[in-house]
């Protein structure tokens, strides 16, 4: 009925705009941090819950979701779309009513939306609604990303929600009263008070070939404006060949050669051999341009690897964030640090706006060392939030390779 459909139309807009306003930022900081529509809700705002992944009612709700796509199963599961061009409202046609249905199933569409071969609002926001389950931008639009989730088969899916709900069940007891779940496989990250999400993060986790490690530890130390001591491997596999075919960058870059005697020009190393590996590399402190940004969150760990700010924040607008060597990058994260320094005397967002803009290095003790946990999640479900699906970026699900979709005139990505 029209009233009805204009009334959910208008809810869907509302949560919207209602995410968009839960955010207060600094005015030097909102264009560098909003354009990436991500946090606090803009990628995600069709679905947010307040249910920390890592809890007794998100492990319910994944054992309820596997009851549930296995009834799915036993009544036939979901067709394979067969679509050949992007579909945006507007389009119209038979592969827009097979989306339709599809969307229904899968509860992202209200079975009232019926079979119009239209693709209209309502298929937009349920399209945006699966698209916010399956971690991609919310943009409404049947892209290539989109069509592979919506195509793969639901005994797949199940098996995904069965391989982690026993990864969940390790993590269902007592994690903390405030904690921080970085989510590997999601890249993104969540802050947890008193039982409840307080933030929410995209994040930049360690490329395939350089994964970021699955840790459970604490978090002791910010640190504001800081250097970059430059890894060892990213030394080898990626200063030492950059300096071959860009002999500049190290000086663009603000980045020091150090050695036993002090500072080396870059044009007194040999970039031929191995000579720069015996050398220390460190990036002068900058938020504009040094590697951390304004702010690197150390963590204890075996792996050397630690939670830091960028100043590529072009990176959290993709859907596709494994970006790194290994440490994480966190997004919007002036409001991390608010969370991590929070019952730390003397240490509230004026404060910490103050001392980036300073540019002073400057170190802060946490108070109450904030426990954090790297884990690997690729399927769960909360029970305001719907049923959560991810790539299986590291392939540690073990379900092997997922059929690609191509759509017409689409090229590889």
């Amino acid at each position: 009925m029209p009233h009805i459909s204009l009334t959910r139309r208008e809810t869907v807009l509302a949560l919207f705009s209602s995410a968009a306003a839960g955010v207060s930022l600094p005015a030097f900081a909102q264009q560098a941090e909003w354009r990436q529509t991500y946090d606090a809700g803009a990628r995600n705002a069709v679905l947010r819950s307040s249910t920390p992944m890592l809890s007794p009612a998100a492990l319910a709700a994944t054992e309820q979701a596997i009851a549930s796509y296995r009834d799915l199963a036993a009544r036939g599961g979901w067709p394979t779309l067969q679509v050949g061009d992007r579909l945006a409202v507007g389009s119209k046609g038979q592969g827009v009513v097979q989306l339709r249905q599809r969307l229904i199933i899968t509860g992202d569409l209200d079975e009232s939306a019926g079979t119009s071969n239209v693709y209209d609002s309502y298929v937009e926001a349920g399209v945006r609604r699966f698209q916010s389950r399956m971690g991609l931008s919310t943009t409404g639009t049947v892209n290539r990303a989109t069509l592979n989730a919506l195509n793969i088969p639901i005994d797949r899916r199940i098996r995904q929600l069965e391989t982690n709900v026993v990864r969940l069940r390790t993590w269902s007891g007592n994690l903390g009263n405030r904690y921080v779940v970085a989510n590997i496989p999601a890249a993104a990250i969540e802050t947890v008070e008193n039982g409840h999400v307080a933030t929410r993060h995209a994040a930049g986790v360690g490329k395939a070939d350089r994964q970021s490690p699955l840790l459970q530890t604490k978090i002791p130390e910010v640190n504001f404006n800081p250097t970059w001591t430059v890894p060892a491997s990213i030394i080898r596999k990626d200063l030492i060949p950059m300096m071959r075919k860009q002999p500049g960058y190290l000086t663009e870059n603000r980045i020091r050669i150090i050695g036993p005697n002090g500072e080396i020009a870059p044009e007194r190393v040999n970039w031929n051999s191995d000579e720069a590996t015996r050398y220390t590399f460190r990036q002068d402190p900058g938020g504009e341009f040094n590697s951390l940004g304004f702010v690197r969150i150390n963590i204890p760990s075996p792996h050397g690897v630690y939670m830091h700010d960028t100043p590529a924040k072009g990176i959290f607008g993709d859907d596709f964030r494994f970006v790194s060597s290994g440490c994480i990058r966190v997004q919007n994260v002036r409001d991390y640090i608010t969370f991590l320094l929070k019952e730390t005397p003397g240490w509230d967002r004026a404060k910490i706006d103050e001392t980036i803009q300073s540019g002073e290095r400057i170190n802060a003790r946490i108070a109450n060392p904030v426990p954090c946990y790297w884990v690997y999640i690729t399927a769960w479900a909360t029970p305001d939030g719907g049923v959560q699906f991810r790539e299986d970026i590291y392939n540690k699900d073990g379900l092997g390779p997922v059929p690609v979709a191509r759509l017409q005139g689409e090229q590889d990505i």
